[in-house]
Formats: structure tokens, C-alpha cells, sequence
């Protein structure tokens, strides 16, 4: 298993954008210098330094561009240009668009550049076609324009993430649980995501059947991160762990990106372990997964995931507590360990309620964290948004539990929570990527609510 964050280099295409009219030299520079300072700030950059102007120009510049793995598009307005340049490399290169502008110093002298005319004229004819942007107006090396264009590729990598995902739906929600209910079609015409359907029996065939040798060197690899692990049920435990083999194995088999698992009951009397260590175990390995088997939620978990680089799962909101401004999340223990507490060691755990293992039992480490989940409370996909910190607080109850404060007042969040009808699940990560997922929603082009 493998335990480490995966880091992915954000991958940008440069576009360069001039009219030879204004000064080349002048401009060549600036597109070296922007060229610099993108790499300079980690972005991977692919296209060329040689500037674009003409038609023929942008088109060798789409045809080299088109076929790359691209989180974002930058057209960078070198000089004075048209709309024709900067329309003509939107059309061609699917991949989320900004447009940069340098200021021009104002010497008294020949305006040789006049770039931020351009990018209006550009930014005008891109608003009229309908086609989302972001607009910079800075200097090549301004870090604050650099964070913004990272964002809006965090959100493109989030994008392409979701496009061609296929999550395996293992199982049906429960009933009474509209919150979990999928819509199949809807999801692949908003994200390009395809859901696959899948039953609990053929996976507890799998389980069964699974390589002795392989369950234990999941077993071997845990009690190195659970300090209990032989003092839970050693039947149940082997059962949930085969569980995780038979989903890891099914996950690589199928080419799944994620899995939504339908856990209880069945898991305890059928298979006789609890899913929540499995799906902990695969949130490690980059694979979401959601329990009662929550499609939108495990959607939810992958954006996360793709805009942070690191795990996320997902938790119940269980308790508000409006004089201290915190509230308790909660789920019975199916957090990834990455996420435990450094000062709390990990333990093994049985189900509160089914009283069988194998769960993870831990407090939540302290940190900022964002919370989002992608609703269907109006009928219409909607993305819900919230941040704020967790605390280095003990366990407010057995599983997986952490204190948060919202950056809102928490009687905002809890009634904007029971007012709009929202789920009961929402998708947790580490970190701060609220302007990612904003940008993201506008890419999609779906409302958002504010936790």
C-alpha cells in the first residue's frame, strides 16, 4: 500500500500572442520572461516561446497543443492583438482558458506594446461566445497572478480527473437515504463521469476468494500503524481486509477511478467484517470511496482529491455546538490514517453499533480543511462549499471524529444546512481550495452555496 501524498505538477500550455506592428523585441522578451517565471513556479509548461501572429501561427500552435494533457491554457497577450489569435487557440485547445496582460511602463514615449487593449478586445469577443476565463492584468512574475493561474489549473486538473471516471456503484443506498439516490445520465452530460453498477454478492465472492498471501501483507502493514490490531476480532478483521483486497483488486481490474459501497447491513451479516476499514484503507490509496453507497459523495471526494493532491473522505456533521462556535464530524471510523492526529496513536476498533471490526479509530488532526459536496437537494446539481479549522481536540466520540469551526458562525452553517435540505454527507480534505472549487464550478457551469 502506498501511503505517501501523490503530488502532481500542474501542466499549463503557453500561448504567446503578438502583432508585428507593435515592438517584437519588446514582446519576445516578455514571453521569455513569462515562459521563466511559470517554470520557476513549478508549472509544467509545454508550447513554444516563439511568438503567434498570424492564423497560421495559432493553428500549428493548436495542433501541437490539442493532444496534450493540459490543466489550463494561457494566452499570454505579448503586444496590442485582435480577438481572431486568441479565439482561434479557445476553439482548438480544450482546456480551461486565462488570459495575461503585462502592464506597459509609462515612458512618455511610443506605447510599444498596448497589450491590455488586446486582452480586452479578446476578453469581449470570449464573453459574447459564451466561453469562461480568467482574466490577469501583472507583471510576468507577480505571485499573486501566478496563485490565480495555479487555481484555475487545479480546478482544470480537477476537471479532467472527472471527465471518462468511471465509479463502480457496489450495491444500492438504503432505503430512506434520498440523499445517496445517483442520477446516472446527469452525471455523465455535467461531469463526464460514467457510473457502473455492480452487486454486493459477486464482491463478497471476491472477498472470499481472496489471496491468503495478499490479506496478510495488508495485516503485516497495519499493525506497523495500529497499535491494537490483534486485539479486535481476528475473524472479522481478516474479512474486512479481504474485503479491501477484493476492491483494490477489483478497482485495478476494471478501471475504476473510484467506488461508491453499499456497507451495512451486509457487510456484518453476510460477510461478517465492517466495510469502513476497507474504504479507510482505499481513501490512502488514492482510491474514493464512499459508504451507503453515496455516488455523489464518492464524485465529491475525487474533485477533492484531484484539487489537493491528497485524500479526502466522507463524514456526518453529528453536532453543533453554538456557544463554543464548533461543530463535530463524524463517521465510524473510515478516515484514511493519513489524516490521524500525530499526538494520538491510531487504534483498531469494532462497530458502535454491529460490534465488529475492523474500523479506524482516531481524532482528526488539526489544520485548515475544506468541506464540499456536489447537491442534488434542488433536483440540479449545485456545489456547496465550506472551510475552516479543525482543532487538536480528544475524540467526541468512538470511530473517527475531529472538532471543527467553521469560518462561518456555526448557527450559518447549521441553518443553512437543515434550510436547503443538503446531505448528510459531505467530502473532507486537508488544506485550503475553496477558489479552486469555484473556479471548477464555473467550468461546469453549476450554482454554488456557501457553508
Amino acid at each position: 500500500m502506498s501511503h505517501s501524498p501523490h503530488v502532481t505538477t500542474l501542466r499549463v500550455g503557453f500561448a504567446p500572442i503578438a502583432r508585428t506592428t507593435f515592438d517584437v523585441p519588446l514582446a519576445a522578451e516578455a514571453a521569455r520572461r513569462m515562459r521563466a517565471a511559470l517554470e520557476d513556479a513549478g508549472f509544467a509548461v509545454a508550447g513554444s516561446e516563439t511568438l503567434i501572429t498570424t492564423q497560421a501561427d495559432a493553428q500549428a500552435a493548436v495542433s501541437a497543443l490539442s493532444g496534450e494533457p493540459l490543466d489550463a491554457l494561457l494566452v499570454f497577450h505579448a503586444t496590442f492583438v485582435d480577438s481572431t489569435l486568441s479565439a482561434a487557440l479557445a476553439g482548438g485547445i480544450d482546456a480551461p482558458l486565462a488570459l495575461w496582460a503585462p502592464p506597459e511602463p509609462r515612458t512618455g514615449e511610443r506605447l510599444r506594446s498596448n497589450a491590455l487593449c488586446g486582452i480586452t478586445l479578446s476578453g469581449h469577443a470570449l464573453k459574447r461566445a459564451g466561453r469562461v476565463y480568467e482574466a490577469i492584468y501583472a507583471p510576468p512574475d507577480d505571485p499573486a497572478a501566478l496563485d490565480r493561474l495555479a487555481t484555475l489549473a487545479r480546478a482544470g486538473r480537477a476537471r479532467r480527473a472527472l471527465r471518462g471516471a468511471r465509479i463502480g456503484r457496489i450495491g444500492v443506498h438504503p432505503d430512506g437515504f434520498e440523499t445517496c439516490s445517483p442520477h446516472a445520465e446527469a452525471l455523465r452530460e455535467t461531469f463526464g463521469v460514467r457510473l457502473i453498477q455492480l452487486e454486493l454478492d459477486a464482491l463478497f465472492e471476491q472477498a472470499r476468494a481472496a489471496d491468503p498471501a495478499a490479506v496478510d501483507a495488508v495485516a503485516d502493514d497495519l499493525r506497523t500503524r495500529l497499535a491494537n490490531l490483534d486485539a479486535v476480532d481476528p475473524v472479522a478483521t481478516r474479512s474486512t481486509l479481504s474485503a479491501y483486497v477484493a476492491l483494490r483488486d477489483l478497482v485495478a481490474r476494471e478501471g475504476f477511478t473510484a467506488l461508491a459501497v453499499r456497507c451495512w447491513p451486509h457487510f456484518f451479516t453476510e460477510l461478517g467484517g465492517a466495510a469502513c476499514g476497507a474504504l479507510a484503507l482505499l481513501a490512502d490509496d488514492h482510491i474514493p470511496a464512499s459508504c451507503e453507497a453515496d455516488v455523489n459523495g464518492t464524485l465529491t471526494q475525487l474533485l477533492l482529491q484531484a484539487i489537493s493532491g491528497s485524500p479526502a473522505f466522507d463524514t456526518d456533521l453529528v453536532d453543533f455546538d453554538l456557544d463554543d462556535e464548533t461543530v463535530v464530524v463524524w463517521h465510524c471510523g473510515k478516515a484514511p490514517l493519513s489524516m490521524a492526529d500525530p499526538a494520538v496513536a491510531p487504534r483498531a476498533a469494532a462497530h458502535p453499533n454491529r460490534v465488529k471490526p475492523l474500523l479506524m479509530e482516531f481524532p482528526l488532526k488539526p489544520g485548515r480543511v475544506t468541506l464540499a459536496r456536489i447537491s442534488e437537494a434542488t433536483g440540479a446539481f449545485r456545489l456547496v462549499v465550506g472551510a475552516g479549522e479543525m482543532l487538536a481536540a480528544p475524540m467526541s466520540f468512538t470511530g473517527t471524529s475531529g472538532v471543527l469551526r467553521f469560518d462561518r458562525p456555526a448557527r450559518a452553517v447549521l441553518d443553512t444546512l437543515l434550510g436547503e435540505g443538503l446531505e448528510h454527507h459531505m467530502a473532507l480534505a486537508y488544506g485550503d481550495h475553496v477558489d479552486a472549487l469555484l473556479a471548477f464550478a464555473r467550468l461546469v457551469d453549476i450554482p454554488v452555496l456557501r457553508l
